[in-house]
């Protein structure tokens, strides 16, 4: 917990005599898979947690608190706590430094946007990304009617195996000093730790996860890896080269644009905008990402997560849906963040990846802080506004520019099937509860992917 947040003196200081604070209790009895239980309790601020080893429920300034718990108070008080990124951009051509907040699910490259390095012609020219926030932003109106995101966190708790010097530098530096591993391999060789595609070749000998000798010939079959596919670091936000001033900054930083993500192969553009805020909030509520035949057995099945924020509401999704609405009201529209959505994982008729993702996302960031400038224009769609490909830079890229215009592209027939299955998904779980907002967002979808 010394790593994730900010406690010590400085705390009891804040608090003072009589101050409100969220109680949480953990303890660990009988470790028995079958009687787990993380319990949240918003009208108490308190959280219980039970029998369980893993970080992300036993570290409950965490999920627990800064999402569960957090969601809650936003909603009575007035704020947001979300499961954002905050960066920010550094450009030569912008007075000061530009901020963003995004949220994706799982496996579609939140950390390594927050801590991207920019490809070598943007880095000659002076672009700079740092890095407020990896995975939690506490949302407010500020003085000056803006929006404005703080870290309420303190450090890194980032998944391990596929983290590595290219996949993402500044994470793997973050872990160098005063970092807590769990369940990776151990090289008693060394006395480092390991962990899959840490290095292109595994070390000849190795103590697994589970404390057993391990050697490559070990996972012949694939099914024995040395670290668990979860394993973890925790390590100090301060330890990573490209970490922002503001992060401790308790004001947070002014959202020039938000942004949402996931994981499509087909249908969804490589980036586009909404309209205004609550068609933005719609574009967040319909979030999803493809699965695939290994994880399901199917491929294309969509797997809903609005706002990446599915396991984290402390209250009903139709309120949380409102409570964006709401939030929208409270800002003026000329002070609001634009909204945006990405799809990094576009993939050609090979099943190959058309877009090249990780450093060269910064271009698709350029174009974004151009439109929130309104420096260049974009072509309106049945889904939002789309870059001209003349606005999005390939230079340097093996991206062609006919690859370019696929990856653009918004085909109206499948953006119509989209909409019915968004319709169904709407009817199952919400009904008449979900805001009118979205739902009249969704009926504009459907005429236009008509026309």
């Amino acid at each position: 917990m010394e790593i994730m947040t900010r406690v010590g003196t400085m705390c009891l200081d804040e608090l003072g005599e009589d101050g409100d604070f969220v109680k949480g209790f953990h303890c660990k009895c009988d470790v028995d898979p079958e009687k787990r239980y993380i319990m949240h309790f918003p009208e108490d601020n308190t959280i219980i947690s039970v029998n369980s080893a893993y970080g992300g429920n036993v570290l409950l300034g965490k999920k627990c608190f800064a999402l569960r718990i957090a969601t809650y108070l936003g909603k009575n008080e007035g704020w947001m706590a979300e499961h954002m990124l905050i960066l920010g951009c550094k450009r030569p051509q912008d007075k000061e430094i530009k901020y963003i907040a995004a949220a994706f699910p799982s496996a579609c490259g939140k950390t390594n946007l927050a801590m991207l390095i920019p490809p070598k012609q943007y880095l000659d020219a002076g672009y700079e990304i740092q890095t407020v926030g990896d995975d939690i932003a506490w949302i407010r109106v500020g003085e000056d009617g803006r929006l404005w995101a703080a870290n309420p966190e303190n450090g890194f708790f980032g998944v391990a195996p596929g983290t590595n010097d290219h996949s993402n530098p500044n994470a793997l530096a973050a872990t160098k000093k005063g970092t807590i591993f769990t369940n990776v391999a151990y090289n008693p060789e060394d006395n480092t730790v390991w962990w899959e595609k840490l290095t292109k070749e595994a070390p000849a000998h190795l103590i697994d996860w589970k404390g057993n000798e391990w050697t490559p010939e070990t996972n012949a079959d694939g099914k024995h890896p040395a670290a668990h596919p979860n394993s973890r670091f925790t390590a100090p936000a301060t330890n990573c080269p490209c970490i922002s001033p503001e992060l401790n900054s308790k004001k947070g930083v002014p959202l020039s644009a938000i942004i949402f993500g996931g994981r499509r192969a087909t249908t969804t553009p490589l980036v586009y905008q909404s309209r205004d805020w609550n068609h933005g909030t719609f574009v967040g509520t319909i979030m999803s990402s493809e699965t695939t035949a290994a994880a399901t057995g199917a491929v294309g099945v969509l797997r809903h997560d609005p706002m990446a924020m599915k396991p984290f509401m402390g209250y009903s999704v139709d309120q949380y849906f409102q409570h964006w609405i709401d939030m929208g009201k409270k800002v003026p529209a000329d002070k609001q963040p634009k909204i945006f959505n990405v799809n990094w994982f576009r993939q050609d008729e090979n099943g190959d990846f058309m877009w090249p993702g990780f450093g060269d996302n910064m271009r698709v960031l350029d174009w974004i802080l151009d439109r929130c400038e309104g420096k260049v224009d974009a072509q309106e769609t049945a889904i939002g506004y789309v870059p001209y490909a003349k606005d999005i830079n390939i230079e340097n890229t093996d991206v062609t520019p006919e690859t370019l215009d696929k990856l653009l592209y918004v085909d109206k027939a499948r953006w119509a099937a989209e909409a019915d299955e968004i319709e169904k998904y709407y009817d199952d779980n919400f009904g008449d509860k979900l805001p009118k907002e979205i739902r009249e967002n969704l009926a504009t979808l459907k005429a236009n992917c008509a026309k």
